[in-house]
C-alpha cells in the first residue's frame, strides 16, 4: 500500500511540471504568445514608463528568467559567468559567480535562466549545465556537455534554452553518440540518451509536443529537424533542413499535427517549412516550404492560422498563411527583429534597438508606438520578456524594465 502511494504521488508531481505554466525562454509554450491581460494598448511618443534600469549586468545576451519573488539573468565579467538575482522593484539580492564563460566571439552567456521551484537552470556558452538554488545562489549540480557526454564545440558557442519537462531537462551536446539527453533536474544524473543522426548542435532551443498519444521532443541539430520520444529519447525521424553557417537558432512550433521550423538561407532545403507528422507521431511528410520568409534567430509568431515575423537582414516582415505557406502581405516600415504578441498586440524588438508595438492581421500591419531603448551596448540579441505588467529588455551590460499595464 504504501509503494502504491508513492507511485501515486510521483505521477501527481510528474503531471503538475508538465502542466505548470512556467516562464521559459519566449514564453510558458516557448511560441512567443505571451499570456498576459489588460497591458496598455498604446504608449506615449517616448515609449512607456521605465520603471527602473540595472547597468552593470556584464556582456551577455541573455534575457530575464521570472520566478515567484524574484529574476534572474546572467552576464560575463571577466573571463567569468555570474548569475544575478533582483526582486521586482529592482534591487540586486546577490550576485554570485557560476564559473568560465564564452570569451570568443559576441561575448557573454547565451542561455536565458529558467526557474523551477527553488531552483534555476541555464547552461553557459562552453556548454556546462549548471542548476543554481534560487535563494542562496549555491551550486547544486553542474554537467559539463563536451568533457561528459562528447558534445561538439560550435563556432558561436553552445546555445540553448533549456527545457524543462517534468523531472527532464533536455539538452543538445550534438556528440555523436550523446547526440540528445535528458538530465535528472534534481541531480543531474542522465535520464535517457539519443543518438538521432549524430549532427552537431545548432543554437536551438528544443520544444516538447502532446501528438496524439505520444510525447515527442523536436529540435533542429546542424542540417536536421528532429523528433524524439521525450520519456525514451528514442529517436523516430530526421528531416532535412541546411544552413551554411550552421545555424537554427530559432526554436521549432507545434499546432495541430503540424511542426513548424525557420532558418534564413534560401536553399532546396531551408526557409520557413512545415511538417506533417503521422497519427503516431513517428514519421513526417513535408507541407509546404516557403524560400523567401528567411527568419535566423528572431523568431516567428503562429495565432489564427497566420504565421508572422521578419526577414533576417532586411527590412520586411510577412503575414503567412499557415496552410499554404504563401504569403499574404508583407510590410516594409520595420527593421527586422524578435517578435512577441500578448493581450492582441505584438511587441517587436528590431536590430537597431527600435521596439514597436504593432497591431497586425490578414489585411495589415499597423505600427501603433515605437521608441528606441536608451541604454546598452553591442547587438540587440536579447529576447524581450513581458511578465506581471512589465517588459524586459536586456541591450548588453543594461537591463531595463517597463511599465506596458
Amino acid at each position: 500500500m504504501k509503494k502504491k502511494s508513492l507511485i501515486i504521488l510521483s505521477l501527481l508531481i510528474l503531471t503538475w511540471f508538465a502542466n505548470a505554466q512556467v516562464y521559459q525562454w519566449r514564453g510558458p509554450d516557448r511560441n512567443g504568445i505571451i499570456p498576459e491581460k489588460e497591458l496598455l494598448k498604446a504608449w506615449s511618443d517616448e515609449g512607456p514608463e521605465l520603471l527602473w534600469s540595472f547597468k552593470d549586468l556584464g556582456e551577455g545576451h541573455t534575457s530575464v528568467g521570472p520566478a515567484k519573488d524574484r529574476l534572474f539573468i546572467t552576464g560575463l565579467e571577466g573571463n567569468t559567468g555570474f548569475l544575478f538575482a533582483f526582486d521586482y522593484n529592482g534591487n540586486l539580492i546577490w550576485k554570485v559567480p557560476y564559473g568560465p564563460e564564452w570569451t570568443e566571439n559576441y561575448i557573454g552567456p547565451r542561455s536565458t535562466p529558467v526557474v523551477i521551484e527553488d531552483r534555476v537552470y541555464f547552461q553557459s556558452g562552453l556548454g556546462v549545465v549548471y542548476c543554481i538554488n534560487a535563494g542562496t545562489g549555491k551550486i547544486e549540480w553542474s554537467a559539463d556537455l563536451l568533457k561528459e557526454y562528447g558534445g561538439k564545440k560550435v563556432m558561436w558557442g553552445l546555445v540553448e534554452n533549456l527545457l524543462i519537462v517534468a523531472d527532464k531537462i533536455i539538452c543538445t551536446p550534438g556528440g555523436l553518440k550523446n547526440n540528445v539527453i535528458a538530465l535528472n533536474r534534481l541531480t543531474g544524473k542522465l535520464l535517457w540518451s539519443s543518438p538521432v543522426n549524430g549532427r552537431a548542435s545548432a543554437y536551438c532551443s528544443s520544444i516538447y509536443a502532446k501528438h496524439n498519444e505520444t510525447e515527442l521532443i523536436i529540435t533542429t541539430t546542424d542540417g536536421s529537424i528532429i523528433g524524439i520520444d521525450a520519456n525514451t529519447g528514442k529517436a523516430y525521424w530526421y528531416f532535412p533542413q541546411n544552413q551554411n553557417n550552421h545555424i537554427h537558432a530559432n526554436a521549432p512550433l507545434y499546432s495541430d499535427g503540424v511542426i513548424y521550423c525557420a532558418s534564413e538561407e534560401a536553399d532546396s532545403d531551408n526557409g520557413l517549412v512545415a511538417l506533417r507528422l503521422s497519427d503516431d507521431g513517428k514519421k513526417v511528410t513535408q507541407l509546404w516550404r516557403n524560400r523567401e520568409f528567411l527568419n535566423l534567430m528572431e523568431g516567428f509568431i503562429l495565432l489564427d492560422g497566420l504565421i508572422y515575423g521578419s526577414v533576417y537582414e532586411a527590412r520586411k516582415w510577412f503575414c503567412i498563411d499557415a496552410k499554404k505557406g504563401s504569403v499574404i502581405h508583407s510590410f516594409s516600415g520595420l527593421g527586422d527583429g524578435i517578435i512577441l504578441w500578448a493581450d492582441g498586440l505584438f511587441y517587436c524588438y528590431t536590430k537597431k534597438g527600435e521596439v514597436a508595438l504593432v497591431s497586425a492581421d490578414r489585411n495589415a500591419f499597423k505600427i501603433i508606438n515605437q521608441f528606441r531603448v536608451p541604454m546598452g551596448d553591442g547587438p540587440h540579441f536579447s529576447h524581450p520578456v513581458i511578465h506581471k505588467g512589465k517588459m524586459y529588455i536586456r541591450h548588453g551590460r543594461a537591463l531595463m524594465v517597463y511599465r506596458i499595464s
